[in-house]
């Protein structure tokens, strides 16, 4: 199964996913008009939206695609720096990989590596009905 990402908030926001293995997933998403705040910087639930979205796409890719699927159970982040233009980078790695839930650690980073936000998102594994 392939997951279709055109037409969702992924699409609309311009993430895209550059890495993904059993270890981290990688995505980017561009700092413009689309992931702005009313002040001109990155909106904070424009940076969650992107952890959420690796945590996501990084557990979808351990489960069994024909019997699993997986949805967002908890999310929290930290922004630690104001960024307005450019481009970030999400780096996903997993805590934790049970059989009904996984926890990934989320770092935004910025074109310098430095933290822009950091994250912990709790995946909840759901057999498919």
């Amino acid at each position: 199964m392939r997951l279709e990402l055109k037409d969702t908030l992924i699409d609309q926001l311009g993430i895209e996913i550059v890495e993904l293995s059993e270890k981290r997933a990688v995505a980017t998403m561009p700092v413009d008009k689309r992931t702005h705040q009313p002040f001109g910087l990155l909106h904070g639930g424009a940076s969650v939206a992107l952890a959420e979205t690796i945590a996501s796409i990084g557990t979808f890719n351990l489960i069994d695609k024909e019997t699993e699927i997986c949805v967002g159970l908890e999310i929290n982040a930290n922004h630690l720096k104001g960024k307005k233009e450019g481009v970030v980078k999400a780096i996903g790695t997993p805590l934790h990989r049970g059989k009904s839930t996984m926890v990934w650690d989320i770092k935004i980073v910025d074109e310098d590596d430095a933290l822009i936000c950091i994250s912990r998102c709790t995946m909840a594994i759901l057999k498919k009905r």
